[in-house]
């Protein structure tokens, strides 16, 4: 706990919006920029070999850099094995890339090469129009459903759309919230959506119908109502019948910006505005690691390392492993190293011979006791 310093494992060239670890390859792929803003700072896509080095240490490497022209990609939600999504400011669009597969790994050939960035393209499918707002369009937050059948997008104006991925034909198209949106998750099945938005509502949506509405009330009646602004969502620790939050925490005094949920749900991870980062025990809410203000401003995105062969390679003696994105341009990772344990049966032998101790003690200071 407390202040200490966390190494930069890469920094970009312009400001860090998204990250996201692609579980069977283990690429790492991060990306932001100026925007559409004459301000001499570039949009781009980079892709990174993230690599274990030692037992704690890590390194990146840059293998590609896709530059998205004047769209800075603001919130990429997930990556998938076709393609990504990526946020557009201006025009409120979002389009799907398809990163091309290492080629020389599909064909099993294992010799070096020094030209790594030829076996990444990146390829444009489709755009649609993700955002309607007639004074800022603006698309916040965009999702693949966990089965990759559905890419999910929300904005400035407030509405939810839903389109069926690869062919990006609209399946639904609501109002959600009466402001921005601020974030939204698919649960498993693609049974229902949970949104939130600057109107300080937290919604859980079956198809385009409103199942819940959801609020601080239900378990914590002594916050007002609008004390707390959801500012971010994920399935796995809500009641999946009653939508009644089962675990209430404080998170201390800094704002949330952005959360992250591990593949196994065992682990939640929170960055600030402030730039500090902390990793949470998901059924407890136990704080297992803290650093304060680790970025310089406000962390942006993060991404847990997937629970893939691939990923519990790059992971190597940690029981978990977080990178961290911020407008600081730096990208960081943080770990968490495995808890020593011991083995159930070296357990069970020290209390049976506890026992046999404790009777060899009571035979001796009474004896005729057994």
């Amino acid at each position: 706990m407390g202040r200490r310093r966390v190494p930069d494992l890469y920094r970009a060239p312009f400001p860090l919006y998204t990250i996201k670890v692609d579980p069977r390859t283990g690429l790492v792929i991060t990306a932001g920029g100026g925007g559409a803003s004459k301000t001499g700072i570039k949009n781009a896509m980079h892709f990174l070999d993230l690599q274990l080095v030692g037992e704690q240490q890590y390194s990146a490497s840059l293998l590609h850099a896709h530059d998205t022209d004047t769209h800075a990609a603001r919130r990429e939600r997930r990556t998938s094995r076709r393609g990504t999504a990526r946020g557009r400011p201006g025009d409120g669009g979002g389009k799907g890339d398809r990163r091309g597969q290492d080629e020389a790994a599909a064909s099993g050939d294992k010799s070096d090469t020094k030209d790594e960035t030829s076996h990444i393209s990146v390829t444009p499918l489709a755009e649609v129009q993700s955002d309607l707002n007639p004074k800022d369009p603006l698309q916040k937050v965009v999702r693949f459903s966990p089965d990759l059948s559905l890419l999910l997008t929300g904005g400035s104006d407030g509405h939810i759309r839903v389109w069926e991925y690869p062919s990006l034909k609209k399946k639904y198209d609501f109002k959600a919230h009466g402001g921005e949106i601020e974030d939204l998750d698919m649960s498993p099945g693609n049974k229902h959506l949970v949104t939130v938005g600057r109107d300080f509502s937290c919604s859980v949506w079956s198809g385009s119908q409103l199942a819940m509405g959801l609020n601080w009330l239900e378990t914590t009646p002594q916050i007002a109502e609008k004390t707390y602004r959801h500012m971010a969502c994920r399935f796995g620790k809500w009641d999946g019948k009653s939508f009644l939050p089962m675990l209430t925490a404080p998170c201390g005094s800094e704002v949330i910006s952005s959360l992250a949920v591990s593949d196994s749900g065992t682990f939640l991870g929170l960055g600030t505005v402030t730039g500090s980062v902390a990793i949470y025990i998901a059924f407890s809410l136990q704080k297992l690691y803290y650093v304060q203000e680790s970025h310089g401003i406000v962390v942006t995105d993060l991404a847990f390392l997937p629970d893939s062969l691939k990923g519990k390679d790059i992971r190597g003696n940690n029981e978990t492993a977080m990178l961290s994105v911020a407008v600081d341009s730096r990208c960081q990772i943080h770990t968490i190293p495995n808890r020593r344990s011991f083995p159930i049966w070296l357990v069970l032998f020290c209390c049976g011979l506890m026992v046999v101790g404790v009777v060899l003690l009571l035979q001796y200071l009474f004896p005729g006791f057994i």
